[in-house]
């Protein structure tokens, strides 16, 4: 964890918000994502490995009751937070999501992009148990990875690429694939990175 956490606050204490590739002025899709799969304000939702995403800014501004933004990183956090008006209803929380122990349980997970830096099994299967253990029975999970002919690495870390099926193994019995599509997203410097997002429900029983 350590030596993640140290890579993540290097990026966001030396790089601009815009000036990284995962960047998006507007996060449309994953709002999009939420609103297909039933989100009201009432439901509580996390961004895993949200770092300094606008989806916070968008969730609060339409009204979201529950927000909580997960990250590695404080000073990615701190950004974000930066951005909302100090009674703005959301927590920040500073965790490894392999390592998290969430106080609460959630009707949303939102994961842009953090899950395909998990490239050990070990990893993979541990960000699983806390993703049930943080959802509601029959709680929506949502998670973008790099896709099959998508980037290798990302930040100078190398990453899993997934499709819908290597992604639905992963997630196990536990999880029924309910939505997947596959997304351009364009970096701030006009290159194209190749995203591959599914949307899951958790099991009831």
């Amino acid at each position: 964890m350590a030596d993640r956490e140290s890579h993540w606050q290097g990026v966001y204490t030396t790089k601009a918000e815009d000036n990284v590739s995962w960047f998006e002025e507007s996060p449309d899709l994953s709002l999009a994502l939420l609103a297909e799969a039933g989100l009201v304000s009432q439901h509580a939702v996390v961004d895993v490995g949200g770092g300094a995403s606008r989806l916070v800014d968008a969730l609060v501004a339409v009204g979201q009751q529950w927000v909580s933004v997960l990250d590695l990183s404080q000073a990615a956090l701190n950004t974000a937070r930066s951005r909302l008006l100090p009674d703005a209803s959301a927590d920040w929380i500073v965790a490894d999501v392999t390592a998290w122990q969430p106080e609460r349980h959630y009707d949303y997970w939102h994961d842009r992009a953090a899950f395909h830096f998990l490239t050990e099994p070990a990893d993979q299967a541990a960000y699983v148990e806390v993703l049930k253990r943080a959802l509601q029975p029959g709680g929506v999970a949502i998670i973008g990875t790099f896709a099959p002919d998508g980037p290798e690495k990302c930040s100078g870390l190398a990453v899993a690429r997934h499709d819908s099926e290597s992604l639905s193994n992963v997630m196990g019995d536990d999880f029924a694939l309910i939505a997947q599509r596959r997304h351009d997203h364009t970096t701030p410097w006009g290159s194209v990175q190749k995203f591959q997002f599914c949307t899951f429900r958790q099991r009831i029983g």
